[in-house]
């Protein structure tokens, strides 16, 4: 079994909580989504599993101030409504919640009932104790409600990274993969197609001749250091050229000719066919680029196209088109994160949270969403019931080819050589989070060229080196 914790991981993550603050930005995607303006209504709600009335206990709820979880703070009133359940939101910026909650769940507290975690969190902190195992609660639910919440609606490899040894330990609001979008009319009249399925050579070719010319980036891609900025797409460009940062022995792999030909190849592409000031750039910056109008091509989450084909947001909304993450050595590279609802383990009311998590990641929310708030902002990436329905396809265009992302990414084996751990964009150890920092501003630091790629990448092998052994895991 892939190893995802060591013997020291209180303290491990507790310093990484108080350090790093999460390390992701707090607009970053593909270890979350990015923050948006949006105005919500206040609809109506279904409820899963809901039983019977259980008025005077009060829930309260960690999470992240986005889109999809300001609807769901909104159609919450009818969930109170019909349970006598009070549920009262922390909304907090991604670093934050991070920082929160690891320090709650750490010390047990129990100051939250609920908690927004990701995918990277979820194995790791069930096998800490930290999360309440789900299995048991809905075994208790009668077969009509197991039947209308519906946990194999739930895409199989999305509900693989919250399970840890055959128990699900969270519920997925949201999940998304990466994929390429490109401008069609600037593509055009540049000369060039896109490949339905590019590797990153052609998308590279196309990016040069993009930029030659329109005079604009012809591909955009994160420079900016942090495990969930540069590191998620480098990390897929890495497992696509045969790269990965262990071998089955835990031996650092990241001076090796495949992973310092893959990051040689990402911060080249960005000198000579990408945006200025790359460094500085993360997921909202490679996002207003590219929805003006201003950028060929961006790699980034899919989570992203709702936002680009919406006229309100986009200036180029239409002009639009999608393809999977470019291949290489390797196929079916992109990669996999997700936004869930966790029960704490010193929660005093897990019976009424289980009602509201469920509630709030089934069919039917799904769909009350979609009926009052519109089809596009729907919770996308977690239920195969979504991409079926026609009013759903008609409002994104581009979800036959995330769904085919999503269908399509390995989660536990993403590379082309095996690994010891779990992860596609991330490392699913603790020690991730500060490794995947240390590494991503060596990187930066040759992509602002201060230091060559291979001297970026020695460095580099010398701190997983570090890791595997401080960690237990190399023997």
């Amino acid at each position: 079994m892939k190893k995802t914790m060591t013997r020291s991981y209180v303290l491990i993550i507790l310093a990484i909580a108080l350090v790093l603050g999460g390390c992701a930005q707090n607009n970053s995607s593909g270890n979350g989504q990015q923050s948006l303006n949006t105005e919500q209504t206040n609809p109506g709600s279904n409820t899963t599993g809901a039983g019977a009335s259980s008025t005077g206990v009060k829930l309260t709820v960690a999470t992240v101030n986005n889109p999809d979880m300001v609807i769901m703070q909104n159609m919450t009133a009818e969930f109170e409504k019909e349970t006598g359940i009070e549920v009262e939101f922390v909304v907090l910026p991604e670093n934050d919640l991070r920082k929160k909650v690891t320090e709650d769940v750490a010390l047990g507290a129990g100051v939250f009932d609920i908690v927004t975690i990701g995918n990277y969190d979820t194995p790791i902190w069930a096998a800490n104790g930290w999360i309440e195992q789900l299995t048991p609660y809905f075994d208790k639910m009668s077969q009509e409600e197991r039947d209308a919440y519906d946990v194999n609606d739930i895409f199989e490899m999305v509900r693989s990274a919250l399970t840890y040894e055959d128990n699900l330990y969270a519920l997925p609001f949201y999940a998304e993969s990466s994929m390429l979008y490109y401008n069609i009319e600037m593509l055009e009249q540049a000369g060039v197609t896109m490949p339905e399925n590019p590797s990153w050579e052609e998308v590279a070719e196309i990016a040069k001749k993009v930029k030659a010319e329109h005079n604009v980036p012809g591909i955009v891609l994160r420079g900016l250091p942090g495990w969930g900025e540069i590191m998620a797409p480098l990390n897929t460009v890495i497992n696509a050229f045969g790269g990965r940062w262990y071998d089955m022995e835990w031996n650092a792999q990241l001076n090796s000719p495949e992973t310092v030909e893959a990051v040689e190849f990402y911060v080249n592409l960005i000198k000579e066919a990408g945006q200025p000031g790359a460094f500085s750039t993360g997921f909202t910056e490679a996002l207003t680029l590219m929805s003006t109008g201003k950028a060929a091509m961006w790699y980034d989450a899919t989570v992203a196209a709702g936002f680009l084909n919406n006229p309100e947001s986009s200036q180029v909304a239409g002009k639009i088109g999608y393809v999977m993450a470019p291949k290489q050595a390797k196929d079916n590279t992109g990669w996999l994160w997700s936004w869930n609802l966790a029960i704490e383990s010193a929660s005093k009311h897990k019976e009424e949270a289980m009602k509201f998590i469920t509630w709030a990641t089934s069919k039917q929310y799904i769909e009350q969403v979609g009926e009052t708030e519109g089809w596009g902002v729907a919770p996308s990436g977690t239920r195969a019931s979504t991409y079926a329905n026609p009013k759903y396809q008609e409002a994104a265009p581009f979800s036959d080819i995330v769904l085919k992302s999503l269908e399509t990414v390995d989660f536990d084996s993403p590379t082309v050589e095996p690994i010891p751990y779990s992860g596609i964009q991330f490392l699913a150890i603790p020690e991730f989070q500060q490794l995947g920092t240390e590494v991503s501003q060596e990187i930066a630091a040759a992509l602002s060229g201060q230091k060559t790629v291979q001297e970026a990448m020695e460095i580099a092998q010398q701190k997983a080196e570090a890791i595997a052994v401080s960690g237990g895991y190399k023997k």
